[in-house]
């Protein structure tokens, strides 16, 4: 089993650079199955969702090579083939399939999504959409088949203004007959990205970015290249970092109104930022103050950002409370981090912090991708060596961490470690 080992203590000093957006990769890179030629994605993250996507579209028949953040996909020998278990278990992404096979093929067969758990998410607004566009869609021994004759333009008004479904209707909607609207469409930039993306293959999309979206269909979608948008939940997650335990960070290839919400809080804590262009400064904070925090969908504060922002509360001077409106659940990272001396707790879908608290090395699990980044975190600011177990997860989101951290004076590592039969039983 492999492992990040860190000494914490170790003030972090110098430029971190930010990677391409996770959260646009998922779905750009199932979007290039539109296209009737090559599509290259300048930017794409070195992380484990991007390399399971790469083997589904090759299983798929796609040609794909992926080299130093470029992935060049040539879609024209795709075919329909069914994906019902294997890969597409490995992420939540892996329904983004689903509406790109369904503008191109008119069908798919695609094996329930897997990911972190973060408590109920159903796909059941993505299934509106494909409904109202026309698709007939059923769950099968644990897999979702759509059937098309055609695909016909609709409004399609979402009951929640979710991320996924808003996106995963584009896909379909761009190859289907006439005009479709999407109204309370989710407003995050990771929308925008794929909205640039279809546009440049032939798409015609108005109001990307805003609660209305409409999408006049096309015949055809014709290959590009595009360079993806920096990953405001990286640079975030740095900027936590750098606000915890840092001499001076400059966190680069940000783009600074994308992290307003983020800043916001940061400042209300007492972090001192200096915004650049494409970058942001973040001083040594010596005394953080207490904050309230409630999590919102795009322009306020993400939910993807909570988990670490609860560690660096655990820093703070007072009683702090984090409030997720989006995942309840999304509170396990909590018992790990009263392993390591936090005084914490949860009440219902909030977190009550209370600091500062001297946070002591332990061996802690990471329950998904954002609670592994915020263990990370707490590893760096903890006394003693922390040893953070179930490391995929963190994987699945983040770049080359160790290098990144290491390069601005962290002490992590990577190692594998022989565990018991007893160990693994607990």
């Amino acid at each position: 089993m492999d492992v990040y080992k860190i000494n914490g203590g170790n003030r972090l000093r110098g430029t971190v650079k930010v990677s391409g957006a996770k959260n646009s990769a998922v779905a750009l890179i199932p979007a290039s199955i539109l296209a009737n030629s090559s599509v290259t994605i300048g930017g794409i993250p070195e992380i484990s969702d991007a390399w399971t996507l790469k083997a589904l579209l090759e299983e798929l028949g796609g040609e794909v090579t992926f080299n130093d953040g470029q992935m060049v996909i040539d879609p024209t020998q795709m075919q329909a083939i069914p994906l019902p278990n294997g890969n597409v278990k490995k992420l939540r992404a892996s329904y983004y399939l689903m509406g790109a096979m369904l503008g191109r093929f008119k069908k798919a067969v695609i094996g329930l999504p897997g990911g972190c758990f973060l408590g109920p998410r159903p796909i059941d607004q993505h299934i509106k959409g494909f409904e109202a566009l026309g698709a007939k869609v059923t769950n099968e021994h644990g897999a979702i088949y759509l059937r098309a004759e055609e695909l016909i333009g609709a409004k399609i008004y979402l009951d929640v203004a979710s991320v996924g479904a808003t996106i995963n209707i584009m896909l379909a909607a761009v190859r289907a007959k006439g005009r479709t609207i999407i109204e309370n469409a989710a407003k995050e930039p990771e929308i925008i990205d794929v909205a640039t993306l279809l546009t440049n293959m032939g798409a015609n999309i108005k109001g990307a970015g805003t609660s209305v979206i409409r999408i006049d269909g096309v015949d055809e979608l014709q290959g590009t290249k595009h360079t993806i948008i920096p990953d405001r939940i990286e640079a975030a997650t740095f900027m936590i970092m750098a606000a915890a335990i840092g001499d001076g960070v400059t966190v680069d290839n940000v783009i600074p109104f994308h992290l307003e919400a983020v800043t916001a809080k940061l400042r209300e804590m007492g972090v001192k930022i200096e915004e650049g262009e494409e970058s942001m400064y973040i001083h040594r904070s010596d005394i953080l103050q207490s904050v309230d925090v409630k999590t919102l969908v795009y322009p306020g504060f993400p939910t993807d950002v909570q988990q670490p922002l609860s560690v660096l509360m655990t820093q703070a001077v007072g009683a702090s409370k984090v409030t997720d409106t989006i995942y309840s659940a999304r509170f396990k990272h909590i018992d790990e981090l009263r392993r390591m001396n936090a005084t914490a707790r949860v009440e219902g879908n909030s977190a009550i912090i209370q600091g500062p608290s001297k946070l002591h090395g332990s061996t802690v699990t990471a329950t998904d991708l954002r609670a592994g980044a915020a263990l990370v975190l707490a590893g760096l600011i903890a006394e003693g060596q922390t040893e953070i177990q179930d490391i995929h997860h963190i994987e699945r989101g983040y770049s080359s961490l160790i290098e990144k951290l290491c390069a601005i004076g962290a002490d992590i590592r990577r190692e594998s470690i022989t565990i018991s039969a007893i160990e693994r039983a607990k």
